[in-house]
């Protein structure tokens, strides 16, 4: 494409084919060496493997090499050495998220769908995140922002980081260029090195999001949205009464979604028997300009003062956060770095 013709596609609004999204080619294409494949055989079970020169996929009922899935299209249909027969895909984002390596729990893509929709995580957003755990939130984060927006995820512990980018790094193929994850102390770090009202949207997945009131509000550009992930009841309303009480937020909005799949089959459609209830609230708010006094919501009296029982409910092991081993860790950081290694077709002319 001529630099004329590119100008003209630029100006018009028009994407030019040959500029792809980081990720975009990932996502398209045979499957190669080193990609994860979803494989469903004929009684609906599903796998997930990641395809190997020479390696097998073994089960009670023979054996599938991967070399006949290499080079295949998604969506192919192929057969192991006894003719059981295997559907073959690419995990979706939501596949990916529930079987990629892990050291913490991960964000649902019932929440992190609601997160990027209700925060209003838009294209080319400055995004602030805290929190990173595996993540699993920094990739729809930044499927959200695109090549031209920017996140920047702070995470506590340095084998959280390396899972989370060994999983970001696998889905989209190497690094994002919209993407730096810092070691650190949230409150203490972001107002290091991000700018007074120079951010879009902030994120909190955390313990104690009311530490972060002060951080928050210096970072966070006027009109802003300020989200954050919490597991109790406990953490959300202590967290509503800081916002409410620092008088530079709006008034905070709190919800949960539960997800119920449908049977269905033929006259037999009935919900399922299990479902994907609590797993976190949300709680967003948005920043006020600077010297506003929020307008506060009457409402009927009730107890905010928290006991010294309130205040250790929230504390790990009261959520039943289980502690995770080293050597786990270890083992979800070379998962997740393994992920990576795909090997891409070389590109036309080579």
């Amino acid at each position: 494409m001529s630099s004329e013709t590119a100008a003209n596609h630029t100006a018009t609004g028009i994407a030019d084919p040959a500029v792809q999204p980081t990720g975009a080619a990932r996502r398209r294409g045979p499957f190669r060496v080193g990609e994860r494949v979803q494989l469903t055989d004929e009684r609906g079970r599903m796998n997930t493997i990641t395809l190997e020169e020479g390696g097998a996929f073994h089960t009670h009922r023979g054996f599938l090499n991967h070399d006949e899935i290499i080079g295949q299209v998604d969506g192919s249909v192929v057969a192991n050495n006894i003719g059981q027969q295997y559907q073959t895909l690419r995990p979706l984002l939501s596949d990916f998220v529930l079987s990629m390596p892990r050291g913490a729990a991960v964000v649902y893509p019932k929440d992190a769908g609601q997160i990027v929709t209700m925060a209003d995580i838009f294209p080319g957003a400055r995004v602030v995140e805290a929190g990173v755990g595996s993540g699993a939130l920094s990739i729809s984060l930044l499927r959200a922002i695109g090549d031209g927006g920017y996140l920047h995820s702070f995470e506590r512990r340095e084998e959280f980081a390396d899972i989370a980018r060994g999983n970001v790094e696998t889905i989209f193929g190497g690094p994002h260029p919209a993407w730096k994850i810092s070691l650190g102390d949230f409150q203490e770090e972001v107002v290091r090195s991000e700018e007074p009202g120079s951010v879009d949207r902030v994120v909190l997945d955390m313990l104690a999001p009311w530490e972060c009131l002060d951080a928050v509000a210096t970072v966070l550009a006027p009109g802003g949205v300020w989200i954050n992930y919490v597991a109790t009841v406990t953490q959300l309303s202590r967290t509503a009464e800081a916002i409410r009480a620092d008088g530079r937020f709006t008034e905070p909005d709190a919800w949960e979604s539960m997800v119920r799949g449908w049977h269905l089959e033929g006259l037999a459609v009935r919900p399922d028997h299990r479902m994907v209830a609590h797993t976190g609230f949300l709680l967003v708010t948005r920043r006020l300009a600077d010297g506003v006094t929020g307008i506060s919501v009457k409402r009927r009296p009730s107890k905010t003062e928290f006991s010294e029982e309130d205040l250790n409910a929230w504390t790990p092991g009261a959520v039943g956060e289980r502690s995770v081993s080293d050597k786990k860790l270890r083992r979800a950081a070379r998962d997740a770095i393994a992920g990576t290694n795909v090997k891409d077709d070389p590109a036309p002319g080579q």
